[in-house]
């Protein structure tokens, strides 16, 4: 009989390698699929013509379906027993209300960020917006460095230096194509200086929330799901919040869903439940692995765009997404003899990283993933 774990083990079985092949595929396609769809329905949406929905109302939709679901999946989780299902939760969120409190700063950050992705979303094209959205990355990363003492190999700070220059490229072009003002659905203006400080704002507050959210829970034992529901409660308050101060005036005399459609409330889903899956199938998935889909990603909207929104590609918009595509790529290999560390060093990193991973288990900060990604 084969020793447990040795060739003959189930873990090196053909059966269990290809299973396992399988959920990385399966996780590729998820992620891939969110990254895209997410971005490519809202810039959809918010360009049809007709009454436009207010995104300050969708932001607050989207925290309240999140937070009801992971909700129910807590009380499943409790084997559908109410009794400590509530005992749990008035534990969790009322009796350690100063672990709850922690989460008000990011939740805030998070709050402004969804709310200014759709500004950046509509005033931006999908495929401009995917590109340089990937600064998140190099932000997260600086932040890691400063907050975290993290170290970065110099494969990693080379990766950062061509996403800079890549995003800046794709910028140039969008100067030289004239794209300050231009017209959007309903004979709205887009501008493109408008949701340009947009997205680098959400890049900027991507990073910090990221990395702050990781270093104030570090030992914390607490599940994704109540983590997501404790963000939820900050972020449905601070969004109607957002809500009254911004569009108050025009939600009392429309209403809280005025210009909803089918579409938009398959936006909303998407925000709210698309997070969540990715969560769930993350686990499955390496760091080389999202950093494929996130640049997989690209191409796929900078496609979608090209039918959808007649989008026009270029030879120096090409240029500049290549770059972000292989800095992308490269941030997410494994620290190896460009490592500012060696080989043994990198191994112990590695172990030290997976041991910090149990006792982080809903934190991430790779800067590839949504706020809403709090990998279990």
């Amino acid at each position: 009989m084969a020793a447990a774990g040795g060739p003959g083990g189930d873990g090196g079985s053909p059966v269990a390698i290809g299973g396992n092949r399988q959920l990385k595929y399966i996780s590729l396609a998820v992620l891939v699929v969110q990254n895209a769809s997410l971005i490519l329905s809202i810039r959809y949406v918010r360009t049809l013509p007709g009454d436009r929905f207010f995104a300050t109302s969708a932001v607050v939709m989207a925290e309240i379906l999140k937070g009801v679901t992971c909700l129910l999946l807590i009380f499943v989780q409790k084997k559908g027993n109410l009794k400590q299902f509530a005992a749990s939760l008035y534990d969790s969120i009322v009796v350690q209300y100063m672990d709850t409190l922690k989460l008000a700063v990011p939740s805030l950050i998070y709050t402004l960020q969804n709310n200014l992705q759709y500004v950046a979303i509509s005033n931006l094209p999908a495929a401009t917006f995917q590109v340089t959205y990937q600064l998140k990355i190099l932000t997260t990363a600086v932040f890691s460095v400063l907050m975290l003492r993290k170290s970065l190999s110099r494969l990693q700070w080379l990766s950062l230096v061509l996403l800079f220059a890549g995003v800046a490229i794709v910028q140039v072009e969008q100067q030289q194509a004239g794209g300050k003002l231009s017209p959007g659905g309903q004979g709205m203006q887009q501008n493109y200086m408008v949701g340009l400080v947009a997205v680098v704002v959400s890049c900027l507050s991507s990073g910090f929330a990221g990395v702050y959210f990781e270093k104030i829970l570090k030992g914390s034992a607490a599940s994704v799901w109540l983590r997501n529901v404790q963000l939820g409660i900050f972020g449905t308050l601070l969004g109607l919040l957002g809500l009254w101060s911004a569009e108050g005036t025009a939600v009392a005399q429309h209403g809280f869903f005025f210009g909803y459609t089918p579409l938009v409330w398959g936006v909303i889903l998407n925000q709210a439940f698309g997070g969540l899956l990715v969560a769930v199938v993350v686990k499955y998935a390496d760091n080389i692995l999202k950093g494929f889909a996130t640049s997989f990603s690209i191409v796929v909207s900078t496609v979608a765009s090209i039918y959808l929104f007649d989008f026009h590609l270029n030879l120096l918009f090409a240029l500049g997404a290549g770059l972000v595509i292989g800095a992308v790529y490269l941030y997410s290999l494994p620290k190896g003899p460009l490592a500012s560390r060696s080989l043994v060093g990198t191994a112990t990193q590695h172990q030290s990283h997976t041991a910090q991973s149990k006792e982080l288990p809903s934190v991430t900060t790779d800067g590839f993933l949504s706020k809403s990604v709090l990998v279990n």
